[in-house]
């Protein structure tokens, strides 16, 4: 079954808005952090954004497993949460490799804050953690029956 035009307007919708908190945590540690915790280049450009990293994961995910994909989790326990936390985080990582290299390469074009440069980051890295999301760690499960019919 295909989703209508208005259920990935919906879809997205939500995705962006849930992010959104994600991108706020993961700019308000980075922040914190890079300014108070780390003063070396390594501790601001790569110790701070893995800790803001893994912080905002964490918000977009409880967000994506509690309400945009809820209708997608059959069963709810402790194995089901971690599972997918486990898979989410995986899938992250690697949008996280790609965010780091575009982070550190704004950096070195345009001299900016790091703040800011995870930010522009962020704007080019969202549509891969949706697609992850959407057809890798919640997709629907084909109905067995109805395949072997």
């Amino acid at each position: 079954m295909s989703l209508t035009f208005e259920k990935w307007f919906r879809k997205i919708t939500a995705f962006v808005a849930s992010n959104f908190l994600g991108t706020v945590v993961d700019t308000v540690v980075l922040w914190l952090c890079s300014h108070f915790l780390f003063k070396s280049y390594v501790g601001q450009y790569i110790v701070s954004p893995v800790i803001s990293f893994e912080c905002s994961v964490f918000v977009n995910f409880l967000n994506c497993y509690f309400f945009i994909w809820k209708t997608r989790i059959s069963k709810r326990t402790k194995g089901s949460f971690f599972r997918h936390f486990l898979g989410y985080n995986l899938s992250c990582v690697g949008v996280f490799i790609i965010k780091m290299g575009l982070l550190l390469l704004i950096e070195r074009i345009l001299g900016w804050n790091v703040v800011f440069c995870n930010l522009l980051a962020l704007c080019f890295t969202g549509f891969v953690n949706f697609a992850m999301g959407e057809f890798v760690i919640f997709r629907r499960k084909k109905n067995r029956d109805a395949a072997t019919d």
